[in-house]
């Protein structure tokens, strides 16, 4: 009897094969499980819950007087930094100041209500119709109703949901503990900062996270890789800033706004 040998040209090829079946496999099985957006993008987009810029997220739309903003957190950026759209080019505001407390018990630290600053929207880029909505990508839109008060640090229980969408990435999880932020090598000191079971990573801080479905923090850490996150209402009452849960914020949107178009 005659044993066919396979040389090392022919064995290599079917490695090959192999991988390239296996990649397939992968490409296709993703495609068919990974969470799709099925919602329409609105034009101009709601950053509420999205990226915002750079290694910023955009959390929840807010009145300063009769200027509507977009919060953020101020360790991912500056006042007076102005952000653009993907294209480089379209203004989509500029950061104003990081919320600060006047006083604060520990001499080294700087103390903040909340880990909150925000984005004087450009006028071009106001969602009109729209700035009571959060953007959770894949998880579709969350509408903030008529009313609606931002959750407090009090209001949080341990075992509450909690949800995200920093980095287009929708997450969901529990809250596990509750504390300050009193911690060697960080510099800021919040009286309240609330952990959850959710991953994070660089790029979704300041983004927003709803409680129980109602708008309730703002990304500040990671702990281990696992969200933290400091209370709403403090930090917006600190800057003096108030929720948008009306679809036009109590004012009234210019004759030539586009709002309501999709794209």
């Amino acid at each position: 009897m005659t044993v066919r040998r396979h040389g090392p040209a022919r064995l290599l090829v079917t490695i090959l094969l192999g991988i390239l079946l296996g990649i397939v496999v992968f490409t296709i099985t993703s495609a068919v499980t990974r969470p799709r957006r099925t919602t329409a993008v609105y034009d101009p987009p709601v950053l509420a819950g999205q990226q915002l810029w750079g290694a910023c997220s955009g959390g929840f739309y807010a009145r300063h007087g009769d200027t509507i903003v977009l919060t953020s957190t101020g360790h991912c950026t500056s006042e007076g930094t102005t952000a653009y759209d993907p294209d480089g080019t379209t203004v989509r505001g500029v950061f104003g100041p990081a919320a600060r407390d006047a006083t604060c018990p520990y001499a080294a630290k700087t103390c903040a209500a909340s880990d909150l600053n925000y984005l004087v929207v450009a006028t071009d880029r106001i969602p009109w119709g729209h700035l009571n909505v959060v953007d959770l990508g894949t998880a579709g839109y969350r509408v903030i109703p008529p009313g609606t008060r931002p959750l407090a640090c009090a209001d949080i229980a341990i075992g509450d949901a909690v949800e995200i969408d920093g980095r287009n990435l929708y997450r969901s999880g529990t809250v596990a503990e509750k504390g300050d932020n009193l911690h060697d090598g960080d510099g800021m000191y919040f009286p309240c900062m609330i952990a959850a079971q959710i991953k994070v990573d660089t790029g979704d801080s300041g983004g927003a996270v709803l409680v129980r479905g109602i708008p309730a923090g703002v990304t500040s850490r990671s702990f281990g890789g696992w969200l933290g996150f400091t209370p709403l209402a403090e930090g917006l009452a600190e800057l003096g800033l108030d929720l948008c849960t009306t679809p036009d914020c109590g004012l009234v949107p210019p004759a030539t706004s586009s709002a309501g178009a999709d794209h």
